[in-house]
């Protein structure tokens, strides 16, 4: 038998979970689908879900580790500035200057634990 997925989604951990819920809840303008109080908490996004969770104990201090992610959450977005002011507003600024590229234009901006964020507006006619 071949192995075959159902289904992929992103997970983050923190273990400041109420506080990166509701960042996305606020960020994403949306309540999550699933929410499990300080433990999971899950959003449908257009072609992802995206999952918070609580590490246990027992693997905490895996997660508590300050190292920089090389993952990251690239949002498409119609408009990049209208999404930077929306980051702004929340109180998380993107630190630098918007990046213009063949594929369109992006900016890095960090959630409450310091996950990268990835804003992408894609040039026209890229799609």
């Amino acid at each position: 038998m071949v192995f075959q997925y159902t289904n992929a989604f992103v997970t983050i951990a923190s273990v400041n979970c109420e506080n990166l819920v509701n960042f996305y809840t606020k960020f994403l303008e949306q309540k999550p689908v699933i929410l499990i109080p300080n433990v999971y908490a899950e959003f449908n996004l257009v072609s992802m879900r995206l999952g918070i969770f609580k590490p246990k104990n027992t693997n905490k201090s895996e997660f508590e580790a300050i190292a920089k992610s090389k993952i990251s959450l690239c949002l498409e977005v119609s408009n990049l500035e209208d999404a930077i002011a929306h980051l702004t507003a929340l109180g998380y600024p993107p630190p630098g200057d918007i990046s213009i590229a063949s594929h369109g234009k992006e900016i890095y901006a960090y959630d409450p634990d310091g996950n990268r964020i990835i804003l992408h507006q894609a040039a026209r006619g890229s799609h």
